[in-house]
């Protein structure tokens, strides 16, 4: 065996001891489905059985037919296979009950783990092909353990009771079926181990087939409004041309395999035919046994020929489970600390202390940033394009880590503070205010799930956005659509900032929520912001720098560098510092 087939083997056998120790709902009552198994299997054997018996004690019976003998031997197969099928019943309704529950686990499982994953693996990764391993790689093995599995269990037991009752008839004959057999399974096997790679390429096509059709229906719109719609077709053609390349190839190895099985059978057949006339002519077989034993390599090949079947669609299932378990591999970046603490009650003050960050292959973007931000201070973080003010934010939220440094909110560091603390008393507001496909009200109670309607109203009130509120088509009720699309982009915003009030959060970042609007809605906006940051530490990172006007103090950031901070008009002082000529450039694009 090579290294490379060993790898391979190695590879499908922990893949599948790992899937089954993650999902531990498969284990109850395994060895109970597989007495069941072995039961229905009973049913099959008892018809060569009656069937010899028949021949050699009944009809043949020294002295002419014996029609009570036959009669009883009906009566105990009937009985026989009655069970067999209850059994079979038994096992299959087992099997499906224990299969979905531990599926759905894993794949609930899958799901969180994905979620807890880091902003920026989640960015790496393409969202289709995330969403397939939570989807299709779990729907796969959920139909093998449904289809394939009781198959297998089956066929299993078929062939164990089966073997069992050919050696009682005649070990001559059984070498004969072996022989025929035990060429075509070495061959069957290495057809297998080629099958684990050529399906795990189907498995990872069907990841950026998904990909690229969820980015084509998200992007629909830029897609036309660019007329890059042959680009699109194009690229999706060669992404389903690519999943078509590779399933052809897997099913032409599946196939040679099954032909492997097909020729193997007709040969067991042929040599059994041939062997059993030889020893009944010798009178070392009776007519009875002999075609009890042509009906058992029936039934002895029918199994061979279908394992193949189930073993081709293990081996795209086990692609699956191996996808699946490379997702949960992936150890989070950003933890939940084991013995995490909560933050301290009150306003909360925030610490950058040594605080350096790069993203992977790239530039640093924030290098040796030191400050202090005091406790209900409103503070707009300023600068140009890849300055570092977005992964200012984000390491503030810890949505992602400091490669350096460390961030401290209330005095306490970050990587110590338990999530639901963190969420509960931290809330940021995304520059694209994106909503679930839900009502405005359900939108909102994603912050606080208990809040009634009344409440609701009193917060539009008090956010001076009643008037808003009460012109929309259903009021609380109106649905928004997906990703929030039945409203515009400062209606967004809006709903937004009611949901980030609504959770009344200790620390407010606000990744510039006016930077898309028109006018009039920025002024909406902005007095709904002022009502929202009131009383709280705010940080504001500012596009527009009308934001930076409202605020106590203003931090600018300029290649990964804190190089000023002070109020805004202070900041003003020298018409040669970077902040002036921000606020120059910003001024001379809004006349």
């Amino acid at each position: 065996m090579t290294t490379a087939t060993a790898v391979v083997e190695e590879g499908t056998l922990a893949t599948v001891r790992r899937g089954v120790a993650l999902s531990p709902e498969l284990r109850p009552g395994l060895a109970g489905t597989l007495a069941l198994a072995f039961l229905s299997m009973a049913g099959r054997v008892a018809v060569p059985i009656a069937i010899q018996q028949g021949l050699d004690r009944g009809i043949r019976a020294p002295g002419g037919p014996h029609l009570g003998t036959v009669t009883l031997i009906v009566l105990l197969t009937l009985a026989v296979l009655a069970v067999s099928t209850a059994s079979g019943y038994a096992m299959t309704r087992r099997l499906f009950t224990v299969s979905e529950t531990a599926l759905a686990a894993l794949r609930a499982r899958t799901f969180r783990h994905i979620h807890d994953l880091s902003m920026l693996h989640q960015q790496s990764e393409r969202r289709g092909s995330l969403v397939s391993r939570v989807t299709g790689d779990v729907d796969q093995i959920t139909q093998f353990l449904q289809t394939g599995g009781v198959m297998l269990l089956m066929t299993s037991g078929q062939v164990v009771v089966t073997t069992v009752v050919m050696l009682v008839y005649s070990w001559q004959l059984t070498l004969v079926v072996f022989a025929a057999f035990v060429p075509a399974l070495i061959v069957i096997r290495l057809f297998q181990k080629r099958l684990a790679g050529v399906y795990r390429i189907v498995r990872e096509r069907t990841g950026v087939m998904l990909g690229a059709v969820a980015e084509s229906v998200v992007g629909a719109t830029v897609i036309r409004a660019y007329g890059v719609a042959g680009r699109t077709e194009k690229r999706l053609d060669t992404a389903i041309d690519d999943l078509r390349v590779a399933q052809q190839r897997a099913l032409r190895t599946s196939v040679t395999s099954f032909s492997t099985g097909e020729i193997a059978a007709g040969v067991a057949l042929a040599s059994v035919v041939v062997v059993g006339v030889l020893l009944g002519v010798d009178g070392g077989l009776t007519v009875g046994k002999l075609t009890a034993f042509l009906f058992l390599v029936t039934l002895f090949i029918q199994p061979v020929q279908i394992a193949t079947e189930v073993l081709n669609e293990a081996q795209n299932a086990v692609a699956g489970w191996r996808r699946v378990l490379d997702v949960l591999d992936i150890e989070p970046d950003v933890a939940d600390p084991a013995d995490g603490v909560e933050l301290p009650p009150g306003p909360l003050s925030v610490t950058f202390r040594d605080v350096s960050y790069r993203y992977p292959g790239g530039p640093v973007v924030l290098d040796d940033v030191d400050l202090e931000i005091p406790a209900r201070t409103k503070v707009a973080v300023v600068g140009e394009t890849g300055s570092g003010k977005t992964t200012f934010a984000k390491l503030l939220t810890r949505l992602m880590d400091p490669a350096g440094g460390e961030v401290l909110l209330g005095g306490v560091p970050l990587t110590s503070v338990r999530f639901d603390s963190l969420r509960s008393r931290v809330v940021m507001v995304p520059q694209d205010g994106f909503l679930f496909d839900a009502t405005v009200a359900g939108n909102i109670r994603f912050a606080r799930p208990g809040v009634t309607d009344d409440e609701l109203r009193t917060a539009f009130e008090e956010l001076g956005l009643a008037d808003w509120l009460a012109g929309l088509p259903q009021g609380l009720d109106t649905p928004v659509g997906e990703r929030g699309e039945a409203l515009s982009v400062g209606e967004r915003q809006l709903v937004a900032l009611v949901r980030a009030y609504i959770a009344d959060p200790d620390l407010l970042v606000l990744d510039e929520a006016t930077s898309a609007v028109d006018p009039a809605t920025e002024v909406r906006l902005q007095h709904a912001l002022d009502a929202v940051t009131r009383g709280r530490t705010t940080v504001a990172i500012a596009h527009r720098l009308s934001t930076a006007q409202s605020a106590d103090e203003v931090i600018v950031v300029d290649a990964g560098r804190v190089v000023q901070r002070g109020p805004h008009a202070e900041l003003l002082h020298d018409p040669e510092s970077i902040y002036a000529k921000l606020y120059a450039s910003w001024l001379e694009q809004t006349r």
